[in-house]
């Protein structure tokens, strides 16, 4: 009797230790795509979250990258509405479709450098991720993809050197398209794959892109001046999905989001030094890199001033545009 009595009394010992270890050991697995090729300052983080994910959660939470994607944002982002994927990394052109106003962080000349855009986003960023999350998106991180500039055939110090050139952007970016229109700009619409063979033809002479686009598209090639002027930050972001966000058990979310955060901080780091290193090879292979005076630079942010009436009402979003700048004069006249 005893025995059979301690062989009961082990069973429900095990059963109390048991189902709630197997409870504990169901596995959440995020599915997250990214057009961004792995060898990358953004592949690495990715792949460095989900290694830190799976650790600091005993494999309960799996995040499987898929890299490099060949298809538009706008496609990750109808899988991830329908739970296809549960996050992906967007640039600002992805954002946007998400939220319309994010695009007001990257009007012509309002954001200047790396400390602006720091003080921009801290002002902004607690009211956009609430604006996504009311839209059913969770941002996990932010990520600096680093400067629009201006790349083109002859050398261009002023607004009046670019606007004798014909100025090629992609369809997929009205915004800047009619905000160089507004200043006076030759636009030519052309397709992301179509500038180089636009560079060589002749019908474009000259885009704004980001030195990592420029390289992936060998821009600078065929455009071999570059200002050294910043046009305008370019930004991503990881998106999540809310269910997906909901299915992470509640104990785990605090500390994802610290790891998480914490490589958000490395990644601006390693970003601008990814930028420099990429413009450094740039010159190796050719490309000039005209320096902008601080004289020069006021004429290009004169020329913004005088077209943002009309873009703050038909292209970029009022409020944002008015918060952003407040906090900038501010901190310029303190300088």
């Amino acid at each position: 009797m005893k025995r059979i009595f301690f062989a009961v009394c082990l069973f429900c010992l095990a059963l109390l230790t048991v189902i709630p270890l197997s409870a504990q050991r169901q596995k959440t697995t995020i599915k997250l795509s990214s057009l961004v090729p792995e060898q990358s300052p953004w592949g690495d983080l990715l792949n460095r979250m989900a290694a830190e994910w799976y650790r600091a959660t005993n494999g309960e939470v799996e995040m499987l990258i898929s890299h490099g994607m060949k298809s538009s944002e706008a496609d990750l982002l109808r899988q991830l509405n329908l739970n296809q994927i549960q996050a992906a990394m967007l640039s600002t052109f992805g954002l946007k479709l998400i939220m319309p106003e994010i695009m007001t962080l990257s009007c012509p000349f309002l954001i200047r450098n790396n400390e602006e855009l720091d003080l921009a986003l801290n002002e902004l960023k607690p009211d956009i991720e609430n604006q996504i999350s009311r839209r059913g998106y969770y941002t996990l991180a932010w990520s600096k993809v680093g400067w629009v500039r201006f790349f083109s055939k002859n050398p261009v110090f002023v607004p009046a050197d670019l606007k004798r050139q014909k100025l090629g952007t992609s369809e997929s970016e009205p915004e800047l398209m009619d905000a160089f229109k507004a200043m006076g700009y030759q636009m030519v619409p052309v397709a992301m794959n179509q500038i180089l063979v636009s560079l060589s033809g002749g019908q474009i002479d000259a885009v704004y892109q980001s030195p990592v686009n420029a390289g992936g598209l060998q821009i600078f090639g065929r455009a071999k001046n570059m200002a050294s002027i910043r046009v305008a930050p370019f930004m991503g972001a990881i998106i999540m999905n809310q269910r997906a966000w909901r299915s992470i058990p509640e104990r785990h979310r605090e500390t994802l989001m610290r790891i998480t955060r914490k490589m958000e901080a490395e990644l601006d780091v390693s970003v601008q030094a990814f930028e420099a290193e990429l413009l450094k090879s740039f010159e190796e292979y050719g490309l000039v890199i005209n320096q902008v005076s601080p004289e020069q630079a006021q004429l290009w942010y004169s020329d913004i001033d005088r077209a943002i009436p009309s873009l703050i009402k038909n292209v970029f979003d009022e409020g944002m545009y008015n918060r952003i700048n407040a906090r900038l004069r501010a901190y310029r006249g303190g300088r």
